[in-house]
């Protein structure tokens, strides 16, 4: 008798099977060091390709922020093209980040015809500089109507252009802004690089009360992305996969990620291969990618490139992601950002690590004895006011139905917003909010760890906390609680202007200080025994996890937001809407704009959700049920018929009968949710998505996952957790 072959084994078959092929892309991989950055059209090649003094203009543009006229744009254009064709390139795109979390493109070519049967390449400062994409379909939140498709893309010098190569040749991509016909931003840059501006001016304007003078003051970040790996034949059998990036169903394996055994383990080769080529090409993309890992949960990995300018960090983080998805597939992988793809096992977050850079170094570094470093503790408190004033903006840049499934479980921070600063920093502080001054620092010292051949190491002095959403972690805050898949530009706007708030408050009060004394130190001393008492009740040291913080924690005065619905409404309160008008980064409309987006986002997420679920339960799980259903019905009459009876049979039968009838139950209640939407306008209809869907989705999902612990394996219709977490 031929073994039995289903679809789930086929798969199955073909995972395990997979071997690196010469298609696979795979090759010798040249040093990081040899081709870093080549696939930019950066410094270097600006400085070789383009006239002195072009060239000198230009880097006053990228250095100082000056504007750029229309012939140096005209000069670059020309070496830009020459560059881009030299690799291989036939066309370009401005490359923009609409407010989908994605980026978009449209390819034009640099052919141009000149006379019947010829035609030569041209590529003009104008062409580099603004293009016209239809805007009619990308999302607006009502900042133009739906017929008005006009919209704009500018050049943004100071990110540069690069190549992406492609099977058939390569694309000249140039990062662009991209707005409105009536200047209003429709995308992700053009807030962050206004809150840049406004961090710049502030922070600079307090600089000066340092008697330090800077030309130009960058925030910079470093993200951290986690993602999970599933073979791609599980990936196209799975129908909530293909839709919602998530599984909608799945009954928990007998070994998930108990044992703590994958995190920081060997690297599958498969996957090591992978990541290896993804290095590559980000390399090439002048991404400096610096740690690969193992996750905590099967399946799950992370990748992470060292700290750069926030503008520019942005749109490789963004580069990063797309170059995870489309690598994986030469490999029969599918890359899953999604922040919860699989239940009861870790979820993916994306870290994001804020600083502020100028010329002399970090100021956010607090040396040796932090607690005599005037600098650092003013911009330290600046942090501390930032987050106390605007918790409830940091919980919204951080909310999408994606993220629910994360926020206050074991892989991700609380929706409490606090502060950590680890031991040495909460001495400090404790001691400015006690008696008005900080006369000492807590050391770390050398640590032994009993074993002659081992070195003494340092010891910092104080340790991590993996529960906070907002840590300190060195030299640099780390804010925890955004999800893997979403970009971070937003966040980084809001971290930007915030900051600048509380730069610009500080400066005031210590301009003020100074003319009571002209001793800064005094004066600095006063304006920290004013602020830090204030602030006191957003540092919290403590697990974040614990019941007992949520009490501690609303007896402090915090937001406790658990979920999308709950923050997004915070975006747009007066006080937020004035802090983003006066500081120049967000107009009313364009925040409302964000706001009605954000809540069609979660409406669709939810409402394709809803109705994935639907059919896989209806057109897949109760089908394989009812066939399971019937081989036991035909064993309990064919045992009549010979006599041998079996109560075991019996009893199943029943017990399946049951399950089958209470799935067309609470399916039916979901198909009749689904349809009803949930009124006229989104906001109605998102709440209607978290009161009715998500709870009959989960009533489904209950029942399915019963049934997937029962159901025969020849006759389960989808891959199985243990199958897309294990088979590398």
């Amino acid at each position: 008798m031929p073994p039995v072959t289903t679809p789930r084994f086929e798969a199955v078959t073909a995972a395990k099977s997979w071997s690196r092929r010469s298609e696979n892309g795979i090759r010798d991989r040249p040093s990081a060091e040899e081709v870093f950055g080549e696939n930019t059209f950066g410094p270097s090649e600006m400085r070789a390709r383009l006239p002195k003094d072009i060239h000198a203009r230009l880097k006053e543009t990228l250095e100082e922020g000056s504007t750029l006229d229309i012939s140096v744009a005209d000069a670059v254009a020309v070496a830009m093209k020459e560059w881009a064709m030299e690799r291989g390139a036939s066309h370009f795109t401005h490359w923009f980040q609409p407010l989908t979390g994605a980026t978009a493109e449209k390819h034009d070519s640099f052919i141009m015809p000149t006379e019947p049967g010829r035609a030569v390449t041209e590529f003009s400062g104008q062409e580099l500089i603004q293009g016209e994409p239809d805007a009619s379909s990308l999302p607006s939140g009502g900042l133009r109507t739906t017929f008005e498709a006009r919209g704009y893309t500018a050049w943004d010098p100071t990110s540069p252009a690069f190549i992406i190569e492609g099977p058939g040749g390569a694309t000249l991509c140039i990062p662009t802004a991209y707005s409105s016909w009536a200047g209003d931003a429709l995308d992700q840059k053009i807030p962050l690089l206004r809150s840049i501006d406004a961090l710049d001016l502030y922070t600079r304007k307090a600089l000066r009360l340092f008697g330090v003078e800077s030309k130009r003051v960058r925030p910079t970040l470093g993200p951290e992305q986690e993602f999970f790996l599933i073979d791609q034949e599980f990936f196209y059998r799975r129908p909530d996969l293909m839709t919602s990036h998530r599984t909608l169903s799945g009954s928990q394996p007998p070994k998930g990620q108990e044992l703590e055994d994958h995190y920081f383990g060997a690297i599958p080769d498969r996957v090591l291969e992978y990541m290896q080529e993804v290095e590559t090409e980000l390399y090439r993309l002048g991404i400096p990618v610096k740690t690969r890992h193992n996750e905590v949960a099967p399946g799950q990995f992370e990748m992470a490139y060292t700290y750069e300018e926030a503008n520019i960090a942005c749109d490789h983080q963004q580069l990063m992601m797309s170059t995870l998805r489309r690598v994986a597939r030469r490999f029969g992988l599918v890359c899953l950002l999604h922040e919860k793809p699989f239940a009861g096992v870790n979820g993916s977050g994306k870290h994001l690590n804020w600083s502020l850079a100028f010329e002399r170094g970090n100021l956010l570094d607090p040396g040796e004895t932090p607690h005599d470093n005037m600098l650092f503790l003013f911009f330290c408190t600046a942090a501390l006011l930032a987050v106390d004033r605007h918790q409830d903006l940091l919980r919204a840049a951080v909310a999408f139905a994606g993220n629910d499934h994360r926020l206050g479980a074991n892989e991700a921070p609380p929706a409490i917003i606090s502060v950590f600063l680890g031991d040495q920093l909460t001495d400090i502080y404790e001691q400015i909010a006690d008696v008005g001054r900080a006369d000492s620092s807590k050391q770390g010292g050398l640590m032994g760890l009993g074993v002659k051949v081992l070195p003494d190491i340092p010891k910092h002095a104080g340790d991590r906390n993996r529960t906070s959403p907002f840590a300190f972690t060195g030299n640099k805050f780390e804010f925890r609680a955004l999800g893997a898949s979403q970009s971070v530009s937003f966040p980084a706007t809001i971290l930007n202007t915030i900051m600048a708030e509380a730069i610009d408050l500080l400066s005031e009060k210590l301009e003020a200080a100074l003319e009571e004394s002209e001793d800064l130190s005094s004066a600095l001393r006063a304006v920290l025994a004013d602020v830090v008492p204030g602030v006191r009740r957003i540092i919290f040291n403590g697990d974040g996890y614990s019941e007992a913080w949520e009490a501690e924690a609303e007896e402090r005065g915090l937001l406790n937001l658990p979920s999308t619905l709950d923050a997004l409404p915070y975006l747009v309160k007066e006080k937020n809407a004035e802090l983003f008008e006066s500081y120049g980064v967000l107009s009313r409309r364009e925040l409302e704009s964000r706001y009605e987006i954000a809540l069609g986002q979660y409406f669709h997420t939810i409402n394709i959700e809803g109705e994935t679920s639907a059919e896989i339960a209806g057109t897949m799980t109760l089908p394989a049920a009812v066939r399971y259903l019937n081989e036991l019905q035909e064993s309990v009459a064919r045992s009549k018929e010979t006599g041998i009876k079996s109560e075991g049979v019996t009893r199943t039968a029943r017990r399946i009968a049951a399950l089958v009838d209470e799935l067309e139950e609470k399916l039916t209640i979901l198909v009749e949710k689904n349809a009803e939407l949930g009124g006229d306008d989104i906001p109605s209809k998102a709440v209607h998505m978290r009161e009715n869907i998500i709870p009959s989705m989960q009533q489904v999902r209950e029942v399915v996952d019963r049934l997937e612990r029962v159901i025969p394996d020849d006759l389960r219709p989808m891959p199985s957790y243990r199958e897309m977490l294990f088979v590398k």
